[in-house]
Parts: C-alpha cells; sequence; structure tokens
C-alpha cells in the first residue's frame, strides 16, 4: 500500500498540465483557390486549417514561415447567416435585448441594468469573465471587446456566457452586489464567418481594418505575412498557398466499454483522451456533438485504493469539469468499476458511470 501511495505522488509530481495544440497543421505551397484548398485539405488531411487561441495561431505562423506568397488560405469563410453566438463557441438561444435592441448596427453586446445592448466591439467597458466552478470576476479595466476577451482566456476562462434568466439574474445581482455603475461587455457577439470544418470556434485574429469586404466580395480568409500573420479577407478565386489541418482527435461511434474502448484506440491509435485544460475540453465539445450516445468515454478511471480520479496520461486532475453530483463523493469500488465519461449534449459535462456501459469514445493520435 505505501509503495503504490509512493508511486502514485511520484507520478503525480513529475506530471505538469501542457497546454498542447490538438491540431497538426500542413502547410502547403501550391496556389490554389480557397474551394479548391479546401477539396485538398479533405482529401489528404481533415480540412482546411481551423485556429481556436493564439497557440494555435503562433502553431500556425511557424509551418508558414519561408512559404512562397504574401497570403496563405485558411478555413473561415463569410457565410450568409449573420447570427449572434458566445465567445464560448455556445449558440445564443436565450437572449435578453433591451427595448429596440439589437438595432443592427454593431456586433458585440453589454448589459446594462441587467439587459443587453449591442455595441461597437471597438469600444471600451469594463468587462466580467468566468472562471472556475462558474465563479465571476469583474475586470475593472476599459478596454474594448477583442481585447477583453483575450484578457479573460488568458486569465480565467471566457468572457461571461449569459445561458438563461435565472444566470442573467445571477450576473446582474453580481453587478449591484460589486456595485458596478456602468456598462460591461459581456461574451455575446455577432458575426457571419463559419469554419469549414464547421467548428464553434469563436477565435479571430483580424489585421486592423479588416475584413473590409472591399468589392463586395471577400468571403474568405487568409493570413497576410505582410501583418505579422493577422487575418484578412480577399476574395475566393484567388489562388495562394494554404494551410491544412489534421485532428488528433477522433471520435469512434461505436457502442464499446471502457476497457473495450480503451484497446480499440491503443491498437489503432494512441490512446483514449485525456482533458488536463480548458483548451481541451473545448476540442472535446466539438468533438461529441456528432456522438450517437448521451456519454462519450474518456480516458478518466478511479484509482479505488487511494479514490482518486486519474487521467490515462499521467496528468494529474489541475483542471476539473465535473457535473453536479459526480467526482466529487467517494465511489463504492466493492460493486463496480467506475470510469469517468463527458455528455454529448447540454453542458457536456464529466459524469462517473460504470465501465460496462457501452459508450461511443474518443480516441487521440496525440503522443
Amino acid at each position: 500500500m505505501e509503495q503504490t501511495l509512493y508511486l502514485v505522488l511520484l507520478l503525480i509530481a513529475l506530471c505538469s498540465v501542457s497546454e498542447c495544440v490538438q491540431r497538426q497543421y500542413h502547410f502547403i505551397n501550391v496556389n490554389k483557390t480557397w474551394t479548391e484548398a479546401q477539396r485538398y485539405c479533405r482529401e489528404k488531411y481533415t480540412d482546411l486549417a481551423t485556429v481556436d487561441n493564439m497557440n494555435d495561431m503562433n502553431e500556425l505562423n511557424k509551418c508558414v514561415t519561408g512559404g512562397g506568397g504574401l497570403y496563405v488560405w485558411i478555413g473561415l469563410q463569410r457565410t450568409s447567416v449573420n447570427k449572434w453566438q458566445w465567445s464560448s463557441g455556445d449558440p445564443a438561444l436565450y437572449l435578453n435585448w433591451g427595448s429596440g435592441q439589437p438595432d443592427g448596427k454593431d456586433e458585440c453586446a453589454f448589459m446594462r441594468n441587467g439587459q443587453w445592448y449591442d455595441g461597437k466591439c471597438s469600444d471600451s467597458w469594463t468587462f466580467i469573465c468566468s472562471s472556475s466552478n462558474n465563479r465571476l470576476v469583474f475586470v475593472n479595466q476599459m478596454k474594448n471587446w477583442r481585447v477583453a476577451q483575450s484578457y479573460c482566456r488568458q486569465n480565467h476562462i471566457d468572457l461571461v456566457s449569459v445561458r438563461n434568466q435565472n444566470e442573467n439574474q445571477q450576473i446582474q445581482k453580481f453587478i449591484n452586489d460589486s456595485h458596478i455603475s456602468n456598462e460591461v461587455w459581456i461574451g455575446l457577439f455577432r458575426d457571419s464567418w463559419q469554419w469549414s470544418d464547421q467548428s464553434n470556434s469563436s477565435f479571430r485574429y483580424w489585421s486592423t481594418g479588416e475584413p473590409n469586404n472591399g468589392g463586395g466580395n471577400e468571403n474568405c480568409t487568409a493570413i497576410s505575412k505582410n501583418a505579422g500573420g493577422q487575418w484578412i479577407d480577399e476574395p475566393c478565386d484567388r489562388r495562394y498557398p494554404f494551410v491544412c489541418h489534421e485532428d488528433k482527435l477522433i471520435l469512434i461511434k461505436e457502442n464499446l466499454t471502457w476497457p473495450e474502448a480503451l484497446r480499440y484506440c491503443r491498437q489503432n491509435h494512441v490512446d483514449l483522451v485525456s482533458v488536463h485544460s480548458e483548451e481541451m475540453q473545448r476540442r472535446v465539445m466539438n468533438v461529441v456533438k456528432a456522438a450517437s450516445t448521451a456519454e462519450v468515454w474518456l480516458g478518466l478511471h478511479n484509482y479505488c485504493i487511494m479514490n482518486m480520479w486519474l487521467w490515462l496520461s499521467g496528468e494529474n486532475m489541475f483542471y476539473q469539469n465535473w457535473a453536479p453530483g459526480n467526482g466529487t463523493t467517494p465511489e463504492n469500488c466493492s460493486l463496480e468499476k467506475r470510469k469517468g465519461a463527458v455528455q454529448s449534449g447540454g453542458d457536456q459535462r464529466w459524469v462517473s458511470l460504470p465501465e460496462t456501459h457501452k459508450l461511443n469514445f474518443i480516441c487521440t493520435n496525440d503522443e
């Protein structure tokens, strides 16, 4: 028992949370139109490049350094649907606009007296971030919406989402209790851009003054090397090199027990996925929305002797996303072995289930 405890504690000490990019980018130094590039990427890899955050953007910029041409296609394209969505990527199903709002002129939303208003994203307001354990954090700094979004993602989780009336009331109470008298940014924004792989990533890295839709037909996105890797909108029939991505997370739509899923992933890929950060959870959320079961197996198992949950990768659980009533109380190991799964709908939180349940599962190709 003492030796086992020592080994577990040593494992935890040696492992640290790593923010790894879960897509592999491939620069294709051949000039194609955006549609031709999309077709090529879907045939050879996964799709034209999707970018979730600055970690992704930095990796992508590394792979295009030294390549030919000033512009490089990525997978973002303008659509005919200009919809409101949350910075977290969630659709805006609940809305609480003030009178006469939105007026259709602006693209970002702030809260005033419990109601929402659209404003210019370049305006400066204080803002509210969401943090771990559903905690709200007021940032008393005047920033535009994009800078506020970056601040929240770097220091907490994201700009706050408001998914129902109860959450709206909680945020308004938080504003009142914090004696906040001015308008505050929330995580609601509107645009008509969609990733080629249908990802719900809300990350944008536009160059100053972009997108400007010059000539009325600039509907595709390219990296501009002259702008330090920031983005511009361009006519889709221009011919540029491009970047494909290859996903490292694979949803397997077979219904297997946890041990069977583990065996499958290790035989055909690398392992069952470990979710050690908010960034990885977002990737998992994108993948599991296509699942055919209500829960999807993760590489999370309960170490009964210690009553601890551990990832197969060896990562300790510094980041957690348990559904209420799961993962925090001792498991009865004498009855059944318990493993971790993620809900494929709702808030997509983690749940503890008997390992004999048969579910879809997520493999990773990340070594």
